[in-house]
């Protein structure tokens, strides 16, 4: 008999060794897998201690995300940007064409708009806000102007009279959603 013992066994007498290292190690992954899996039952009835390392050893569990940046993970659930504020910022930024809204980072963008009033001036609403509160400086709103110049459109600036206009209209219809929602 040529090679080990086990070779005549299992019938894998034909194999090369280089494979058979890599169906041990397989075979070892795997049962290591399913000997740390557990019950349904035996899970939900009790709580798990947050393990080690299994590299170092150690018992104490190693250093988290939440633990660097000082936040627990409740506050990172949900919409992370005051929902007040948000809804009313899509209420008011509805009557123009929206180019691309970003709940997380609090972002809404409108499209070029201009007025059936006034075909030679269009504006963009880049719309912004800033915090979970209920506050006046939670909310920024950038107006963006082109004039027609031929067949060209050209930079006018940014109109903040417009824009404050516009951060008191979203103020004002959230605090009214807050209202209708304390009311019901």
């Amino acid at each position: 008999m040529s090679g080990p013992f086990f070779y005549c066994i299992l019938g894998l007498k034909g194999i090369p060794t280089s494979m058979l290292k890599y169906l041990l190690i397989f075979s070892l992954a795997v049962l290591t897998a399913c000997s740390s899996m557990q019950s349904e039952t035996n899970t939900s009835s009790t709580k798990k201690e947050p393990g080690g390392s299994f590299i170092t050893g150690r018992s104490e569990p190693g250093v988290t995300l939440s633990d660097l940046t000082g936040n627990s993970r409740n506050e990172f659930a949900g919409i992370p940007v005051n929902a007040l504020l948000w809804r009313a910022s899509l209420d008011i930024a509805s009557i123009l064409p929206i180019d691309d809204i970003d709940v997380f980072s609090g972002t809404i963008l409108t499209d070029w708009y201009s007025l059936p009033s006034n075909q030679n001036e269009q504006i963009k609403l880049a719309i912004f806000v800033l915090d979970k509160e209920l506050r006046s400086d939670a909310i920024r709103v950038v107006v963006y102007v082109e004039t027609r110049n031929g067949d060209n459109w050209e930079d006018s600036g940014i109109d903040n009279v417009l824009a404050t206009k516009l951060e008191d209209l979203i103020l004002t219809r959230a605090r009214e959603l807050r209202a209708t929602s304390i009311n019901q």
